[in-house]
């Protein structure tokens, strides 16, 4: 059931690009083909969580991610530092595509809170569940705070937990606005917030919406998509903490937050692989 307080993007099929060049029908079917290779190898990989340890489990978490974009052609380039493990943190994000959850796990494995349903879909369900993910039903808003008390206590215990708080995907060029609710977590956990901003591009520079999985398609139209796209770039920008304390309330939490990943999705030009700085991380295919 919709409740008029469900998150709603303005975004459809007629946001997405079109004009992006694209590889031919063998690569494309070859991706596919290594892609549901990753998802096989590690459900597989399922049964050695228990006993690699934190260490083990983070190097074979880091592998499958990274061993998605590798298989779908993405280049994945990482501006910044997320911290290590030790203490917990909120990281939060803009949400475009199903890459998002990849890419910050391919730069470093942490527990997310997803949507109730995603417990459900075959394959993909497993893994979200099985890397301790908190879900949120959003069809009954009664159960939020009760998401809420669960997510600080994880963040409390330790755990950096991400998040995309506009509680539904934008195309990219645009993003929507950080609702607070769960950044009320951080405030009882005592942790800090860590924006993180996600943004799409080809190998020239130019943005793209291609990836975005938006509208009424499933994720297997996104997935076809996706494949299909030549010199695909991510961009991780890993923006400054926001302390506890530096915010008087949720409501101002989320506006630092959102204007910390503003900062990277306003410019309207990108600068050309070329112009990288040296503190830039590339992780190729």
């Amino acid at each position: 059931m919709n409740h008029a307080w469900f998150p709603h993007s303005p975004c459809g099929p007629g946001c997405l690009g079109g004009q992006e060049p694209t590889v031919g029908r063998i690569l494309r079917t070859l991706r596919i083909a290594g892609l549901l290779a990753v998802v096989l190898l590690s459900l597989l990989s399922l049964v050695l969580l228990p006993v690699v340890g934190r260490t083990g489990r983070n190097w074979l978490t880091r592998a499958i991610f990274r061993g998605v974009l590798l298989a779908m052609g993405v280049r994945l380039v990482v501006h910044g530092t997320i911290p290590g493990p030790g203490r917990g943190a909120l990281v939060v994000n803009n949400h475009t595509s199903w890459l998002d959850i990849v890419a910050v796990n391919a730069v470093r494995p942490m527990r997310a809170v997803a949507k109730l349903d995603i417990a459900s879909w075959p394959v993909l369900g497993w893994l979200v569940s099985a890397a301790g993910s908190i879900y949120v039903d959003r069809a009954n808003i009664r159960s939020l705070s009760g998401t809420v008390t669960t997510l600080a206590d994880s963040l409390r215990a330790g755990s950096m937990v991400n998040v995309t708080p506009e509680g539904t995907t934008w195309c990219g060029l645009t993003h929507g606005r950080f609702r607070p609710a769960l950044f009320q977590a951080a405030i009882d956990g005592g942790v800090p917030v860590l924006p993180v901003a996600l943004r799409f591009r080809l190998r020239d520079g130019a943005r793209t919406t291609a990836p975005a999985f938006i509208g009424d398609e499933t994720i297997v139209d996104s997935v076809r998509r996706t494949a299909a796209l030549r010199g695909l770039v991510l961009e991780v920008h890993v923006r400054d903490e926001i302390a506890p304390g530096r915010a008087g309330d949720r409501r101002e939490l989320a506006t630092l937050a959102e204007r910390a990943v503003d900062d990277v999705l306003t410019p309207a030009t990108l600068p050309a692989e070329k112009h990288w700085t040296s503190s830039t991380v590339e992780v190729a295919p």
